[in-house]
């Protein structure tokens, strides 16, 4: 195996770890928060964001979109792909590597400036009853997408391996 393939089966596998723990939320994390008394939410939220980047969480999500740029790099330079499944799947690895690098851009220009403003919410005010309902709907929606291409991005990385 050469070090490319190493390259973007470790990205594959960041990607689909990333895809899982998102998921999570998505499917039930948010929503069941959202069953707590707002500001019980409000604050469990708040925590979960600052426990968040403190986490192994972090370790998926930050080698998925370095892998992708070091795969994409590889890939296009022919660096280590010649007779490798990589190199006759760089459209591929591409795609992959594309969607892993959104993810991650997804993450920091939508989910992040929302855990930051509710960072700065006052659970017991009395309008973060709604600001709260806001965040999750708008949150959980820009989640969604992070999941799909965090999964497209595994998927796709990890068919460019068989060739």
């Amino acid at each position: 195996m050469s070090w490319v393939e190493v390259v973007v089966a470790l990205t594959a596998l960041a990607s689909a770890l990333l895809s899982g723990a998102l998921f999570s939320f998505s499917a039930f994390v948010v929503r069941s928060l959202g069953r707590l008394d707002p500001p019980e939410g409000i604050r469990a939220m708040q925590r979960i964001n600052e426990d968040a980047p403190r986490s192994l969480l972090m370790v998926p999500l930050m080698v998925s979109p370095v892998g992708s740029l070091v795969s994409a790099v590889a890939v296009l330079a022919g660096w280590g792909v010649e007779g490798s499944p990589v190199g006759q799947s760089r459209a591929l690895v591409l795609a992959g590597a594309v969607l892993g690098v959104l993810a991650f851009v997804v993450t920091a220009a939508a989910n992040v400036p929302r855990n930051n403003a509710l960072a700065t919410l006052d659970a017991g005010d009395p309008g973060a009853a709604g600001e709260w309902a806001a965040y999750r709907v708008s949150w959980t929606r820009w989640n969604h997408v992070r999941v799909v291409l965090a999964l497209g991005s595994a998927v796709l990385l990890a068919a460019a391996l068989r060739g």
